[in-house]
């Protein structure tokens, strides 16, 4: 039983004839889902996922007028519904309270990316975490009747504006180069062993945020980087593979010749998209190539670093 077909199957049996029987004058303006942080909605559950904020539950989002209404008396209607369901329970953690329940619409989208709606300039999309997007565009919605909540995240969904995504790959280029490409070794060679698994993980991690860059997709939080890549068609299972070999190689040799490999594919990548001309195999020599694609005057002026 995945959580996200337990909260649909949960919002039919119970939140769907409450909602009838309890507001009927405004069931058909209740957008109901489940969207947001865990691994259910991003469909990642498994068994070692239910300890803890996972189980029975689901989001019901209002417009402001309909919130100031019967928001408190929508809430504690939920609050009633079976705390059990279909064998469930769910097990709230310290952390995990307002992950599910009766949410103004402005306000859920607000919690994850500092305002009310969808982005408008370039530089409100570069500002936004991007683990922040994967979350609030992932996740399932399971009737909208408005559709004013489907309409905000369609616009998240969408992905960066082209001038974002390409500050954001620019970026990428320089941090994974300079992690995996220079750091690593120079770190392997001065006796530090630290600094050295710092410069190979940051670089996996850049990289692959870069790959979720070249898909159009938004990375998610850290803990499922890899995982979300698989089946991706640009690098994606590719890149799969690629870190498990980095992270099993037992020599810094090895290692190295891992990095190689995936900052070769990329740049055969950036190639193919038309990003970069730059002859070099060094990854940094590739962001102010991609960067001096962007047309915004704004982000034209940002340093290719800062992306």
């Amino acid at each position: 039983m995945s959580g996200l077909d337990l909260a649909e199957r949960y919002f039919e049996r119970h939140g769907r004839p409450m909602l009838h029987q309890r507001f009927s004058a405004y069931a058909g303006r209740v957008a109901a889902g489940l969207i947001g942080d865990g691994s259910d909605c991003l469909g990642f559950d498994d068994e070692y996922s239910r300890d803890h904020d996972w189980g029975p539950g689901f989001c019901l989002w209002l417009t402001a007028a309909d919130y100031q209404a019967i928001g408190d008396q929508l809430a504690a209607e939920y609050r009633r519904l079976p705390a059990r369901f279909e064998g469930f329970r769910r097990d709230t953690s310290d952390w995990g309270e307002g992950r599910v329940g009766v949410f103004e619409i402005g306000a859920f989208y607000r919690s994850f990316i500092g305002r009310p709606s969808a982005p408008t300039t370039s530089l409100e999309w570069l500002r936004i975490p991007e683990k922040n997007l994967a979350a609030c565009t992932a996740g399932r919605i399971f009737d909208d009747p408005l559709g004013e909540f489907s309409d905000i995240q369609g616009r998240l969904r969408g992905f960066y504006p082209d001038d974002v995504r390409l500050a954001k790959i620019a970026a990428r280029c320089m941090s994974a180069g300079q992690s995996g490409q220079y750091n690593f070794l120079r770190s392997v060679r001065r006796g530090e062993p630290f600094a050295a698994q710092y410069a190979a993980t940051k670089f996996c991690a850049d990289a692959m945020s870069l790959v979720y860059l070249l898909n159009h997709r938004y990375a998610p939080y850290y803990k499922w980087l890899r995982r979300g890549l698989a089946g991706q068609p640009r690098l994606g299972d590719f890149m799969v593979a690629m870190v498990e070999a980095l992270v099993v190689a037992d020599t810094p040799t090895a290692k190295h010749g891992v990095v190689e490999a995936i900052c070769q594919a990329i740049i055969g990548e950036l190639r193919a998209e038309g990003l970069s001309a730059a002859s070099s195999t060094f990854l940094v020599d590739h962001g102010p190539a991609v960067h001096a694609g962007i047309t915004c005057p704004t982000l034209r002026q940002i340093n290719v670093w800062a992306g």
